[in-house]
């Protein structure tokens, strides 16, 4: 049986993980590497923080504002529905391979919601319209 998440080094461990396949990854890596240019040694700390407050209730954990970052890169690149699903597809697969149990099911949960209300914002009839 695996652990399930509950503590920060889980956290961490499930965010590295993550990150490693995101940045290698066919459909969505080039965004990160090409497009956004993450900077990893700052971005990698705010995800843990942001996973922290969502999932351990940090209460100070986290305090961003995650939709303007990617409103802003849709300015730069047209975020489509596709990325999306790919992103959530490739967290809920590392939780699988790392976790089980009622914490690595509200990972995946939240990061299913995230997907799913960011969705429509980038890619729709109702979306912000970049400017490319």
């Amino acid at each position: 049986m695996k652990p399930d998440i509950s503590t920060s080094a889980d956290i961490r461990i499930l965010i590295d993980t993550f990150y490693e396949k995101v940045q290698t990854d066919v459909v969505i890596g080039y965004i990160f590497n090409e497009i956004a240019h993450v900077n990893w040694a700052h971005h990698l700390p705010i995800m843990y923080a942001f996973w922290e407050f969502l999932l351990l209730d940090t209460p100070d954990a986290y305090r961003g504002n995650p939709i303007q970052k990617h409103l802003d890169l849709h300015q730069k690149i047209p975020l489509k529905a596709e990325y999306f699903d790919r992103w959530l597809s490739l967290f809920q697969t590392t939780v699988d391979e790392l976790f089980e149990g009622p914490m690595a099911d509200n990972a995946k949960f939240r990061a299913f919601a995230i997907s799913e209300t960011w969705k429509p914002k980038f890619d729709g009839p109702f979306a912000v319209k970049s400017t490319t």
